[in-house]
């Protein structure tokens, strides 16, 4: 078969319910004509709904690329296959391979399969023949977990303001990202790894040929994405592959750059051949032929080296730190940020009381020789300064770092504004909590989701308050004038500026039910993780 090349848990109980329930009301009223678009390789019939007093047509499992099974797992994305007659996008596809890591993922879509390659988009009714501006979303999930039919990411709120939403699935795990000596012998680029990337690439391509048959402007799409969907958008206006079919990016806490930086393609593909030993696999051939199943299930095992993003040499010529501070990314509006709480003292001190002595003796373990600045940086003197310090550096070295190293080499390398948040607005309390849980006190990571899109209404595990709903409206509002204009501001909302010198730091806005922009004096504990992180070995 000639290859063509590569286009340029356990669920909450209520949760389950609103799933089923958002489930039947895409269903078509008795009698209505279900909505139909011409794509490239066929004709697709859709559902009818309304989000508030706004119509919508939603298409959910829309095939963007070949099934990537049998002699086509791991190899980059091939184009669908045409079809004939009008082929049903009225149920999400399969997601793709992962197990059940995580408990708040809420899942609507026809169960798990290699066979995932599907696209759903969520477009006003009436938008046929306009120009309407494009959001096209990835999900989160470490790169091992998540779907685009999660209600988080539903894309009917964000379709009611006037904007085409697109949410995407892409391979993970093992599947998505091993890398390989055969693998790279096989590739005419001599890559190897990514392919969850790749899938990304190929439905942007996708986007950009459909979306105007949706009511979508081509030349007017805005990636965005969480955690690794924010990972994911950081390589994608770094691809050379992808970097000039975007005209905006939004990153919710994370960037692939370190500490969460692409492996080298080399520690790559040592890690798939330690694997390949793992199961037992005495090639390639024998690999491709084992279950999906048995590979998925292989992973499980403690021992399994992490899958990740690599410099394979195609898909990334070089880690995406370099590529922004050469200022060779895409050229385009940037609104990124991350949360007041990515990570938590607890995990910092390995479940130990927060005593000063056992909180310096973390950073001791943690920075050995450095142990002393960075305790300057993020002081500890009592239980109440080890706690905030504590989770301060904790969510730092998790993901906020990488987020504000993102924003501090586009800013001044990007010739377009950018545009930062520090999202600050605790989930309430669960309608039905556990004995003795009690709210977050701040942000956690991948709190602002639902607010963002507009969704608090399709998470019924927390009692939404008022304040909530107006942080929803503010976000949510920031946003849709972000994708709609490159610039975030519009009337209804207090200005938030671009990213700028202020006051000795940086201006950012904070984000909650009473947003305000104000100076972030921390650039000196991100120039410690800098110089740390850059010191530490294979370091990219």
């Amino acid at each position: 078969m000639k290859l063509s090349p590569v286009w340029r848990h356990p669920l909450h109980r209520g949760a389950a319910a609103v799933a089923m329930m958002m489930l039947a009301c895409t269903a078509l009223p008795a009698g209505a004509t279900a909505p139909t678009v011409s794509l490239t390789a066929g004709t697709i019939a859709g559902n009818s709904s309304t989000e508030g007093d706004v119509a919508l047509h939603e298409f959910h499992g829309i095939p963007y690329a070949a099934p990537p099974v049998g002699a086509l797992r791991w190899k980059p994305p091939q184009p669908v296959a045409p079809w004939s007659g009008v082929r049903k996008a009225q149920r999400f596809g399969p997601r793709c391979m992962q197990r059940p890591i995580f408990s708040d993922m809420v899942f609507r879509s026809d169960g798990v399969s290699e066979d995932c390659l599907y696209l759903n988009v969520w477009a006003p009714a009436q938008a046929t023949g306009n120009k309407l501006p494009v959001l096209v979303y990835f999900y989160g999930g470490g790169y091992v977990a998540g779907d685009a039919s999660e209600p988080r990411y539903d894309g009917a709120s964000m379709a009611a303001q006037g904007i085409v939403t697109v949410t995407v699935n892409y391979r993970l795990g093992v599947f998505g990202f091993l890398a390989l000596p055969a693998l790279a012998a096989e590739s005419p680029q001599h890559a190897a790894g990514n392919y969850g990337l790749l899938d990304q690439n190929a439905a942007l391509h996708w986007v950009r040929q459909n979306i105007a048959r949706f009511g979508g402007d081509p030349a007017k799409i805005t990636i965005g994405g969480e955690s690794a969907g924010s990972m994911s958008v950081s390589a994608l206006m770094a691809s050379p592959l992808s970097r000039e079919v975007i005209a905006g990016a939004i990153g919710e806490s994370g960037a692939l750059v370190a500490p969460l930086a692409p492996l080298s393609l080399a520690v790559a593909q040592q890690r798939g051949e330690k694997f390949m030993a793992q199961v037992g696999a005495d090639s390639l051939a024998a690999l491709r032929a084992m279950p999906a199943d048995a590979l998925l299930q292989a992973t499980a095992d403690k021992s399994t080296p992490r899958f990740a993003p690599d410099v394979d040499g195609y898909f990334l010529t070089e880690s995406p730190a370099a590529t922004f501070a050469r200022g060779a990314q895409a050229a385009v509006p940037l609104l990124l940020g991350s949360n007041s709480q990515e990570g938590s003292y607890v995990g910092l001190l390995d479940g130990k009381a927060p005593a000063p002595a056992n909180y310096r003796a973390a950073l001791e373990r943690l920075f050995g020789a450095q142990a002393p600045r960075a305790l300057a940086l993020y002081p500890g003197n009592d239980e109440e300064a080890v706690k905030r310090s504590g989770t301060a550096l904790a969510g730092d070295m998790f993901i906020a770092h990488s987020t504000w190293r993102w924003m501090e080499l586009a800013r001044h390398t990007g010739n377009a504004p950018v545009y930062f948040y520090y999202y600050d607005q605790p989930r309430p309390a669960k309608r039905h909590p556990a004995a003795g849980e009690t709210a977050d006190a701040g942000a956690v990571h991948s709190a602002e989701i639902e607010y963002a899109l507009g969704n608090l209404d399709g998470n019924p595990v927390y009692a939404w308050t008022t304040d909530d709903r107006e942080t929803s409206r503010m976000l949510q509002g920031y946003f849709a004038q972000f994708i709609k204009h490159g610039n975030p501001n519009g009337e209804g909302r207090p200005t938030w500026p671009a990213v700028a010198d202020s006051a000795g730091g940086l201006l950012r806005q904070t984000i909650d039910a009473h947003p305000h922009s104000a100076a972030d004096n921390g650039a000196a504990r991100q120039a410690f993780l800098q110089q740390f992180y850059a010191s530490q070995p294979g370091a990219l």
